[in-house]
Parts: C-alpha cells; sequence; structure tokens
C-alpha cells in the first residue's frame, strides 16, 4: 500500500474503527501504523468527511497535549493516514490478563484533566490505548465535544476492569 507514492508492506490488520481499517505496515527500516479511511456504514456515528475530521481531530488532541502517536504522512487522494508505530499491549489486552495496574487508571484521569476543561471527551474504549514503557498511549485521533454521558467516569471506566460490561463485550466479540 502507498502513502504519496511511497510503498509501505503490510504485516498485518490491526484493527477495524468506525473511520478505517488500521494496518501494522513497514518501509524496510522502521514499523508504522497504516490507517485507510472506509466508507461503511456506522448506525451509531455519524461522520462527515472523514479524512479531515481525523486531521482535524489529531491537532486539537496535540494542542490539548494528549500522549498519542506522531502523524508522519497522510495521502488525501487515497485517504491514507500514516502514524506512528506504539509497539505495546492495549489496555484491552491487559485488563484481559488481570494485568491492569492504578497507575495506568491515573495517567488517563490525567488526560481527562486536560480534556474536560477544553470541552472534549475521546474513545475512552481499552483497545483505544496501549502501554509503552508504563506511560499510556491515546492511539486512536477521535475525539467529541464534551457530554457528561460519555466521559470516562460515566462510560469509559466500564471498560477498564472486568465489569459486566467488559465481560459482556468479549464474550460477543469472542468468536468473531
Amino acid at each position: 500500500m502507498a502513502v504519496n507514492g511511497r510503498e509501505y508492506h503490510i504485516l498485518k490488520l490491526l484493527g477495524k474503527g468506525k473511520g478505517g481499517y488500521s494496518y501494522l505496515a513497514d518501509d524496510g527500516t522502521r514499523q508504522y501504523v497504516l490507517k485507510q479511511i472506509h466508507h461503511e456504514p456506522c448506525s451509531y456515528y455519524q461522520f462527515g468527511n472523514k479524512l479531515e475530521a481525523e486531521l482535524n481531530d489529531y491537532h486539537r488532541l496535540r494542542n490539548v497535549g494528549i500522549r498519542m502517536p506522531a502523524m508522519i504522512d497522510v495521502d488525501r487522494e487515497h485517504e491514507r493516514i500514516l502514524k506512528e508505530f506504539i509497539d505495546g499491549d492495549t489496555i484491552y489486552d491487559l485488563v484481559l490478563r488481570d494485568q491492569m495496574k492504578p497507575a495506568y487508571v491515573d495517567q488517563l484521569r490525567g488526560m481527562c484533566a486536560l480534556l474536560y476543561p477544553a470541552h472534549m471527551n475521546i474513545d475512552y474504549f481499552p483497545t483505544n490505548f496501549v502501554v509503552r514503557d508504563g506511560e499510556i498511549y491515546y492511539i486512536d485521533f477521535e475525539c467529541n465535544e464534551y457530554m457528561e454521558e460519555w466521559n470516562f467516569e460515566n462510560w469509559g471506566v466500564k471498560y477498564w476492569s472486568k465489569t459486566p460490561e467488559f465481560l459482556q463485550y468479549v464474550k460477543e466479540h469472542q468468536s468473531r
């Protein structure tokens, strides 16, 4: 797959989100995440221009100071984003393996202390956070206007431990 004419070898699919497919890719020297925007319908979320939304959200989150991967390149014609690969376990995987640490939730609360005054929420689902060298990174670029019902304390926290909501999600998605 190419980004602005530069070829990247796709190693594996990392995941599919509301806005695109994310792949682990390399250029022979370094690994990246290559996100291909898709236009598949999403019943619970409305998009305008997905690529522009992703770019705008990235800049908003960077300006607030959220720890996240760097955006390296954008191919507007093919709707592809190349970003830094943050190697590590997701919070989701750590919860599954009973390896969560209170420090990770503390770090997320620190992110909330930056987001809430800026009237923003992020997607707090644990697959969107990777731990590298003891620090959590928000690896999605999605952010939304702050709504209390979707903040970490009212929604996200339900998925950061083996709650009934988390276990139900695992049950529904393990066969996929």
